[in-house]
């Protein structure tokens, strides 16, 4: 089965910045649309970024535009999520998903396949 293996959270000051990578299994990567969400404590998860197959198209939650940015390298079935000028806000589980649809990325309902999720804590 498809599977996302993150790595890079952490604990990181204010103004920091940290990043963040998920690795998808299989030969099909190249064929996912990729997206980064993040959970808060007692919040619902949001949507933080996404990016095309080909890493032509990216969109942003308002929140992180301007101090994230999203990429991917397919040779290497990883996508990334470069996060600078941390702030304390940023606090989540930050988890990436992949999609096959081609319709709303920034909704959960369009991804099929999640990772685990990574813990990134933004101190004051």
């Amino acid at each position: 089965q498809v599977q996302a293996i993150e790595s890079g959270g952490g604990l990181v000051q204010a103004g920091g910045s940290l990043r963040v990578s998920c690795e998808v299994s299989g030969r099909s990567f190249s064929n996912y649309g990729m997206g980064w969400f993040r959970q808060a404590p007692g919040k619902e998860r949001q949507f933080v970024a996404t990016i095309s197959q080909s890493g032509h198209w990216m969109s942003y939650t308002d929140s992180v535009k301007g101090r994230f940015t999203i990429s991917r390298d397919n040779a290497k079935n990883t996508v990334y999520l470069q996060m600078n000028n941390l702030k304390p806000e940023d606090t989540a589980v930050y988890y990436c998903a992949a999609r096959t649809r081609a319709i709303r990325p920034m909704e959960e309902a369009s991804y099929d396949y999640w990772g685990q999720g990574t813990q990134v804590t933004v101190s004051s």
